[in-house]
């Protein structure tokens, strides 16, 4: 497991399709040692802080062997590290293996994952692709949010050690499915539920739609 790139951008005004808004999804390489804080990284910035940003969604990983995948599918060549919006592109880290709750170790850094990631039609507009954020979604290729455990200094090329195993032990994937693809399977969303590690968010939202079955 290894840490290829680290990806950063500060908010930027876009008017695509005829909507104008402010976005920090257009990330770009950053070399050498970067510093990641409870935060986030150091040099980026979020323009939506309510559906982004905060200490559970502080960075956000993708496993770069979907960048094959979406080739693909997508027909382009023109893809480059952080694409999708990552801050940390990351090898041998899929949504199937990871599961909510694992700690990692990146260089001097301590991360814990959080949550799966949930695109906006901010991603379709930066890929020109509408309805992607769709077809993202539903291709359950999400990438993870995570916490900072302990702050430090990364850089690509860093090795990658998971350090803990969350004790529910359901993946990324499963979460997401639960959530979003797969809504009818209770027994998912009651073990999704009891994820300690998950963010506050997501964990309403499964208590929700427990609460809603039962009524």
């Amino acid at each position: 497991m290894k840490l290829l790139s680290i990806n950063v951008s500060q908010p930027k005004a876009v008017a695509i399709n005829g909507r104008s808004y402010q976005t920090g999804i257009y990330k770009k390489h950053r070399m050498g040692r970067v510093l990641l804080s409870r935060l986030g990284l150091d040099g980026d910035g979020q323009a939506d802080r309510k559906n982004h940003g905060g200490p559970h969604q502080a960075v956000y990983c993708y496993p770069q062997e979907h960048y094959g995948y979406w080739a693909s599918q997508l027909a382009r060549t023109d893809f480059h590290y952080g694409a999708f919006g990552e801050n940390l592109t990351l090898l041998g880290l899929l949504e199937t293996t990871v599961c909510i709750g694992d700690v990692f170790r990146i260089g001097d850094a301590v991360i814990q994952v959080s949550q799966p990631r949930v695109p906006c039609y901010k991603l379709a507009d930066k890929l020109g692709v509408p309805g992607f954020e769709k077809t993202f979604l539903h291709a359950n290729r999400c990438g993870f949010y995570a916490r900072v455990l302990e702050e430090g200094v990364l850089e690509a090329g860093d090795p990658i050690q998971r350090l803990e195993k969350d004790p529910v032990g359901m993946t990324v994937a499963e979460v997401n499915a639960a959530r979003y693809l797969d809504k009818g399977d209770r027994e998912a969303v009651q073990r999704a539920s009891q994820i300690e590690a998950l963010s506050p968010e997501w964990r309403r939202s499964f208590e929700e739609m427990l609460a809603a079955a039962e009524a």
